[in-house]
């Protein structure tokens, strides 16, 4: 187990660091760089061409790419012209919103769907089936940024259950009740629209695997003794059927980096998606390198964190 895990980070390395290069190369291809928008255009170009220099912007881009990654691993990933803050401060303060609206994001999709996929799968080819299999067609045929549109306005400016946008209520005291009711109250609409559209997936992923482990001997073979089918379900199929499940954990979170940019951005959440959007129309060089790159680390790790789990449950993946 421990070699399968380490032979997994000793790939996951290489990767990163290909990342780190690959946007690093991309965000010089921007237009203007860390020193746009830090100082006044319209001084000397002479001055400007000082800054440049002291900065180390005209070096060769293996160079820049060195200095940037040492900083970055010191903690320092630069100056945002826009909120004129450090990044990696910034970048703080809106991770934590990101995490609790992924975190709740992740719920409310698992509540939902492992009843619906457990019904599905178990009641195949019958009504209720042909509901569940309804609602998870329409979901994967609407936009999730569509979808978002249409529950902001409905429950948001229609019938004015949940906030608009922000993540709390101005002049609320951070840590009382009043406080943590606010922060859950804006986070219920974002959440539940991402979820009702992430959770297809999940949902037909589990109805197929109980559909095929339904016909798998051993289930044959419980039948066969005499066991009950609500114990063949419960001991059996839903036993091993959630395994795959548990495996898939890794790609939602993977998945839930693209849901934050549009959720955010059409709830007005300050969030990293949020944050991203915004700093690529500013032109934000350092707050988009950085975010860009924290995105792609996630969904890396993501990846790994899924590898691991399935070789949990599964020991047959793993590498001897």
């Amino acid at each position: 187990m421990w070699k399968f895990i380490v032979r997994r980070l000793l790939i996951t390395m290489p990767q990163i660091v290909l990342l780190s290069i690959l946007v690093f190369i991309m965000a010089q291809l921007m237009p203007g760089d860390a020193l746009s928008g830090l100082i006044d255009p319209n001084i000397d170009p002479a001055a400007i061409e000082e800054q440049r220099e002291k900065l180390g912007l005209n070096d060769p881009w293996y160079v820049q790419y060195t200095d940037w990654v040492t900083s970055a691993l010191q903690g320092d990933l630069g100056q945002s012209f826009r909120f004129k803050m450090p990044v990696s401060e910034l970048i703080g303060q809106r991770l934590v919103n990101t995490f609790w609206l992924s975190l709740l994001t992740l719920i409310i999709t698992y509540l939902i769907a492992i009843p619906l996929g457990i019904t599905s799968g178990r009641y195949n080819d019958t009504l209720r089936d042909q509901l569940i299999n309804g609602y998870t067609y329409i979901g994967f045929a609407t936009p999730l940024f569509i979808f978002a549109l249409v529950m902001l306005w409905a429950f948001g400016y229609g019938l004015g259950w949940f906030p608009t946008g922000g993540s709390v209520e101005p002049g609320l005291e951070p840590g009382s009740f009043a406080y943590i009711m606010s922060k859950v109250n804006h986070l219920l609409l974002p959440a539940i629209s991402m979820a009702l559209i992430t959770t297809v997936n999940t949902v037909q992923y589990l109805r197929s695997e109980i559909i095929d482990t339904k016909q798998k001997d051993f289930v044959l073979t419980a039948r066969a003794k005499g066991a009950s089918e609500s114990r063949v379900y419960r001991r059996h199929i839903f036993r091993n059927s959630l395994l795959p499940i548990a495996a898939y954990f890794g790609f939602e979170i993977t998945g839930l980096i693209g849901g934050t940019v549009f959720i955010e951005t059409i709830f007005s959440y300050p969030g990293m998606g949020l944050l991203f959007m915004e700093s690529v129309l500013q032109r934000d060089y350092s707050v988009v390198t950085s975010v860009v790159l924290l995105f792609g680390i996630a969904s890396i790790l993501g990846a790994l964190l899924s590898d691991i789990i399935l070789s949990l449950v599964d020991p047959r993946i793993r590498i001897k």
